[in-house]
């Protein structure tokens, strides 16, 4: 049998940005959303500023970045510990089945115990069958529904 290699979780570096903006850029359309280069250009800057409560986990194959993970930490009325946010997950279409998006999440779980959060989460669309398929496998969905007010 002719596996694929398990590809290299690891955080992102200034080296990325080309391959994180690629990334970044599929993960907008996915979700028909559009943010300004300004916005974009902060985010990067943040992900990779070690005093931020956000950082990126970047998912590598033979070389190439395949995949994203970007998460922040934030306090929490539950606890005193805080808590992990994986806000954005992407891993680009051709490599998609390759176990990446598995990886990294379970990476940034390692991120989070490491950083003494007590929970890690995320969302989803619920049209995104595909990646609910996958996150029913690591953890049962939760019963709460989100509500947004733009502002």
């Amino acid at each position: 049998m002719n596996r694929i290699a398990e590809p290299l979780i690891r955080p992102a570096e200034p080296r990325d940005e080309a391959d994180w903006r690629r990334l970044w850029a599929g993960y907008l359309r996915f979700y028909r959303a559009a943010v300004p280069e300004e916005v974009t250009a902060a985010t990067w800057a943040r992900l990779l500023d070690p005093e931020s409560d956000m950082a990126c986990l970047v998912a590598e194959r033979d070389g190439k970045a395949i995949g994203i993970c970007n998460y922040l930490f934030h306090a929490s009325t539950w606890s005193v510990q805080p808590i992990c946010y994986l806000q954005d997950l992407y891993v680009d279409p051709a490599a998609r089945g390759s176990d990446a998006a598995r990886a990294l999440i379970l990476a940034c779980e390692d991120a989070a115990r490491a950083a003494g959060a007590f929970r890690l989460y995320w969302q989803t669309q619920e049209y995104n069958g595909a990646a609910r398929s996958l996150y029913d496998t690591i953890v049962p969905r939760s019963s709460f529904i989100v509500y947004r007010k733009p502002l």
